[in-house]
């Protein structure tokens, strides 16, 4: 029978990391000895390591909804958030491949000289957004107009492009970095290739959460098997209604 010490040995937290996941649900529940010391089973140590990979692939958030649903009984309720997690990865991946491909487009495009500069309010029109996100872009770095004579931003053609690809980018739920990178290499080098080099390290990223998470799942499948009561693997193949997170 494992200890509280032996399941943070385990799980590589401290014991009383341990205890609040008990508090929290995370955990099955736990009898207490005549001493009043915790009876902790092999099931524990199943909830613990099923719980830490749920949250390398899942998050923290998810996680204890995930767990704190199995422990009471809400085996398809726990099932609903999984699917959840899964399909925003889906969703996720679909837009940056939508984005990967505008880019490609707008990228290979030169700057066109015939175009002159235009104020903000006009690229902000051109590109979908508004004009405070304009004046964001320019105070992270990514976007540098001039100014006309009376003191105003003016976005050359250079300007109108990379605005453009910033916002092509963000839709494509880019991160800043990430952003700045491929900016920056389009802008040192003009070679559209070496800037969807740095697209790639986002597309690889994915890759890797998209297994931690399917390995979170794997994990969960295997203690629901195992632990959960024949009757809430029975109703878990009864339709269900997503749960929220919040």
């Amino acid at each position: 029978m494992p200890r509280l010490a032996d399941l943070a040995r385990l799980a590589g937290v401290t014991p009383q990391q341990v205890r609040n996941y008990l508090d929290e649900g995370l955990l099955p529940p736990a009898d207490r000895a005549p001493n009043g010391y915790r009876v902790l089973t092999d099931a524990h140590a199943a909830a613990l390591t099923t719980t830490r990979a749920l949250a390398d692939g899942h998050g923290w958030a998810r996680t204890r909804a995930i767990m704190t649903a199995v422990h009471s009984g809400q085996l398809p309720a726990a099932l609903a958030l999984v699917d959840a997690g899964h399909a925003e990865l889906a969703h996720e991946r679909a837009e940056i491949a939508q984005a990967t491909r505008a880019f490609a487009t707008v990228a290979s495009a030169p700057p066109s000289a015939a175009r002159g500069p235009v104020r903000i309010g006009e690229l902000a029109r051109a590109i979908g957004v508004t004009t405070p996100v304009l004046r964001q872009w320019e105070a992270r770095g990514l976007l540098s107009p001039g100014r006309d004579r009376k003191g105003y931003r003016a976005y050359d053609a250079a300007e109108q492009r990379a605005a453009h690809l910033v916002a092509v980018l963000r839709r494509g739920a880019y991160a800043f970095p990430i952003i700045a990178a491929v900016l920056g290499a389009l802008r040192a080098t003009g070679d559209p290739g070496r800037a969807r080099a740095e697209l790639e390290r986002r597309d690889r990223d994915l890759d890797r959460q998209s297994l931690a998470r399917l390995r979170g799942s794997a994990a969960l499948l295997a203690y629901a098997e195992r632990y959960c009561a024949p009757s809430d693997t029975a109703a878990a193949t009864a339709s269900t209604s997503p749960v929220p997170l919040s």
